[in-house]
């Protein structure tokens, strides 16, 4: 079973170590499904009803990279601010997976998280060539996680749960 540490401040000033099991690709796959659920909501809200207005309103038109930089930015911000504050997404936390960094375990900083983001996209849109590189990865992460040094762990589930 692979494990990753993280560190964490004993009340007596030393530190202890937490082995923490890292999410498995089935469970990480998974999230990402229903992440682009969410994700598709997401966009309706902060793109696609601007973009119906301002068309059947004014009539305009807005130039394809425009689209696709809006796009960009809306999913950027989404995934930043929830990496970079909370280390979970919506979608991760009904998965119970956290996005940690690899040498601490603490939740990455807003630029480590946009460059895993911008990293990311290159992964997915490459015929899914990052998402694979976890079947050859030793730890079975992503390529995105192995170039940024964070790593996708899996919280303990609730008693009874």
């Amino acid at each position: 079973m692979n494990r990753a540490v993280s560190g964490a401040q004993a009340p007596e000033g030393g530190v202890t170590r937490l082995v923490v099991e890292l999410a498995g690709l089935r469970r990480r796959l998974a999230g990402i499904l229903y992440e682009s659920l969410l994700l598709l909501g997401l966009l309706a809200l902060t793109f696609l009803v601007p973009y119906l207005i301002l068309g059947v309103v004014w009539e305009a038109v807005v130039p394809g990279a425009l689209l696709w930089l809006h796009i960009f930015v809306v999913m950027g911000l989404y995934f930043v601010l929830y990496w970079s504050r909370t280390g979970q997404t919506l979608a991760m936390q009904t998965w119970r997976l956290k996005l940690v960094d690899g040498s601490d375990g603490r939740t990455l900083s807003p630029r480590r998280a946009l460059l895993r983001y911008v990293l990311a996209w290159p992964s997915v849109l490459c015929f899914g060539i990052g998402l694979a590189w976890a079947l050859v990865d030793r730890d079975r992460q992503f390529l995105h996680d192995r170039l940024v040094g964070s790593r996708l762990v899996l919280l303990p589930g609730r008693p009874g749960a």
